[in-house]
């Protein structure tokens, strides 16, 4: 599956973000990634500066590197982060 930067996909990979156990703020910031990510506190902050396709490359690169767990995931939403791990969605 390719990524299609859209509004829609940012959307979606939110929506995957918000039935995991971490928050997702979108912040202004000099992050050197384009993101920062408080393991201990389960906060990702994303620059709010970026354009899409830089928030949507940093929110796929966030929910590769995370634990998460997928019994508490929707079934779409699982779905997505099978493809995401597997490197099946490529940008």
């Amino acid at each position: 599956m390719e990524v299609k930067y859209s509004k829609h996909f940012l959307n979606r990979l939110e929506d995957l973000f918000s039935e995991t156990d971490y928050v997702l703020r979108y912040e202004k910031g000099n992050f050197h990634s384009g993101y920062c990510i408080l393991k201990e506190t389960k906060i990702a902050i994303v620059n709010k500066y970026f354009p899409l396709d830089g928030k949507i490359n940093s929110l796929m690169e966030i929910l590769r590197t995370i634990t998460v767990e997928t019994d508490k995931l929707s079934e779409k939403n699982a779905k997505l982060l099978t493809e995401l791990k597997q490197n099946q969605i490529t940008p």
